[in-house]
């Protein structure tokens, strides 16, 4: 059987070559079954890529047919040069092992598992299967759109490979597709090793795995839960257990939180709110120490003589600030509208919006993080960010504050 979907995409071409499809169909006395989508819309309300939507659509006709006609494996015709392409796209994507390995001979439909995707010409170059068609006198067309310019894979395919073959590497095919072997049998290796780790009872601590197995870890189960694993994701997981980070989605309804907990399993939260907390605490710094714990973080301070012996030395979870600047009475709170914030080091003071931003701060997690202001509302301190260059210790300081804490 033949299944052709027609992207109508290229107008009167596209056309042409559903016709190809049914005349070539009909003279090997083949069942064929034709659908037409609408893929540009698609891409459009799904907010992708044409190429993206393209494929998407293309993938459920095709499972969609194959299930109606209980059809358990579909044939797809990419070749070696497509595999090339694929693995300079990707690597400008910044892709891992699993997407520098490219496309398999056999796997799983991404549309419905229970269908396998063969592809029988992965290893034959676009050459070789146009000199048979040739020979065979088997008709084919070309598409138009190949020459394009402004698609990316058609500069990668018309400029950046002629340039590597011609000045750095003439057999760019062969070492390409090797490393490409090579690359999807080490991550293979990890994957099995991953899967291998979630599925025992008595694991071996997490912090304890190399970081390409913590790193597989944690892709494996945020695909599991139908998550992309990109490298920001991953890595801020990896980092920092019990804090909820934010996966952004198309929609904001759709946006969704995971955690990793200390033994390294991922778990989906409920959202935070995106909204504004009011939600405060009056410290009162007149003892010389003290423990409150607000919104989730724990805050231990200490007030003590600035010429005691030894420096103090910052850390990830402790800060110093200058006690007699911050005075008796601080406010810990959450982040407000037109709250301002002088970063150490700084010769002036930024909105403490385009602080977060500069940072890459996720959206979500400027409204989890607690910030402490003195009496008068100037913030000294961000939760996990640089302390105020008002505040830092002089040494014309009297007193320092040590400032600590810790998520519970």
């Amino acid at each position: 059987m033949v299944g052709h979907l027609n992207h109508q995409l290229r107008g009167r071409s596209s056309d042409a070559d559903e016709r190809l499809v049914r005349k070539t169909a009909e003279r090997l006395e083949l069942p064929v079954v034709v659908e037409r989508a609408d893929v540009r819309g698609f891409a459009r309300k799904q907010k992708l890529s044409l190429e993206m939507a393209a494929r998407k659509v293309r993938h459920e006709f095709l499972a969609r047919t194959a299930a109606q006609k209980k059809i358990s494996t579909i044939a797809l015709a990419h070749h070696a040069d497509d595999q090339l392409e694929l693995f300079f796209i990707r690597l400008l994507r910044g892709s891992g092992g699993a997407g520098l390995a490219g496309m398999k001979w056999r796997n799983p439909s991404p549309s419905d598992n229970e269908i396998q995707l063969v592809r029988p010409l992965l290893d034959q170059p676009k050459s070789a299967v146009e000199e048979f068609a040739t020979q065979q006198k088997i008709r084919f067309r070309k598409d138009a759109s190949n020459v394009s310019m402004d698609i990316q894979r058609n500069r990668i395919r018309h400029e950046l490979l002629p340039l590597l073959r011609s000045k750095y590497q003439p057999t760019l095919d062969k070492t390409i597709l090797r490393a490409m072997d090579i690359i999807g049998a080490e991550t293979e290796f990890v994957t099995a090793q991953a899967s291998d780790w979630l599925q025992k009872k008595r694991r071996r601590p997490f912090r304890e795995l190399s970081v390409a197995l913590q790193r597989r870890c944690l892709q494996v189960q945020l695909l599991g839960l139908g998550i992309a694993a990109d490298y920001d994701l991953v890595e801020q997981l990896r980092a920092e257990p019990d804090r909820p980070v934010t996966v952004s989605a198309a929609k904001k309804s759709d946006s969704r939180c995971v955690m990793r907990d200390s033994t390294g399993l991922v778990h989906l939260k409920q959202p935070a709110r995106s909204g504004f907390s009011r939600e405060q605490m009056e410290l009162g710094l007149g003892r010389h120490a003290g423990e409150v714990v607000f919104a989730g973080v724990r805050i231990r301070w200490q007030t003590v003589p600035r010429k005691i012996p030894g420096t103090p030395t910052p850390a990830l979870d402790r800060e110093y600030f200058d006690a007699d600047k911050v005075g008796s009475r601080v406010a810990l709170r959450h982040w407000r509208p037109g709250d301002r914030f002088q970063p150490i080091g700084m010769p002036f003071s930024v909105k403490l919006q385009d602080f977060f931003t500069n940072l890459k701060v996720e959206r979500g997690r400027r409204h989890q993080l607690v910030v402490a202001a003195t009496e008068g509302g100037e913030l000294f301190w961000v939760e996990g960010m640089r302390i105020s260059e008002r505040f830092k210790l002089t040494p014309a300081s009297i007193r320092r504050l040590q400032w600590c804490w810790r998520r519970v």
